[in-house]
């Protein structure tokens, strides 16, 4: 879904207000500055695409904000059978400043996506191998491939199964290739390096009257 206009100047502004909060970077200088932010839903569920990721940018200098369905978590079926050893990684929500590039995603299936490849990202491990994420812990600090790509089944698929072992998963392949064709344009424009955002909806409650 898109925003423009009023609409979208209204949504960066509260946006804006939670970044300076928190001390985040908030890019906004030229045409196609992405913002490419997560936003959590702590429903304590992790079997739907129930969190949002955006992109924040100016086109022809006015503001454009395009939203999609996708998931910040590891799904059931992670979380249940970690893959790697202490546990399933939920990736902490924080500002990772020029960590992410385009690059190469997966093993048999390769295709290009966003990936972590030019800096560290903080992690939980959750490790109790039951369906719902647990938001606490030791945070644990490196290179975990916590990359930003789709997932293989149908566009309507309702459940996150094991798409995502702590990536930030589109719902929507048609979302996840238009939002790579948006990063492809800002590489083009500047350098093929961004930054992810990661939020809590509870973070933004007080100020952004949207439905999350």
């Amino acid at each position: 879904m898109r925003k423009e206009g009023q609409e979208a100047a209204e949504f960066i502004e509260k946006l804006r207000q939670v970044f300076e909060t928190k001390g985040y970077a908030f890019f906004e200088r030229g045409d196609y500055n992405l913002n490419i932010l997560g936003i959590r839903n702590q429903s304590g569920k992790a079997d739907t695409f129930d969190d949002k990721l955006c992109v924040v940018y100016k086109v022809d200098d006015e503001w454009v904000v395009d939203e999609y369905p996708a998931t910040t978590e590891p799904g059931t079926s992670i979380l249940k059978k970690p893959i790697v050893k202490g546990g399933a990684a939920i990736l902490v929500p924080d500002q990772y400043r020029g960590v992410y590039k385009i690059d190469t995603h997966g093993g048999k299936r390769r295709y290009k996506a966003v990936c972590q490849r030019l800096g560290k990202v903080k992690i939980w491990r959750d490790d109790n191998r039951d369906r719902t994420p647990d938001y606490e812990g030791k945070i644990h600090e490196g290179m975990y491939g916590i990359n930003i790509h789709r997932q293989w089944g149908p566009d309507d698929r309702e459940y996150t199964g094991g798409v995502s072992a702590g990536c930030q998963v589109f719902q929507s392949s048609k979302d996840f290739y238009e939002f790579m064709e948006t990063c492809q344009v800002a590489s083009d424009m500047y350098s093929n390096k961004f930054t992810y955002t990661l939020i809590n909806d509870t973070d933004i409650e007080k100020t952004l009257d949207m439905c999350i």
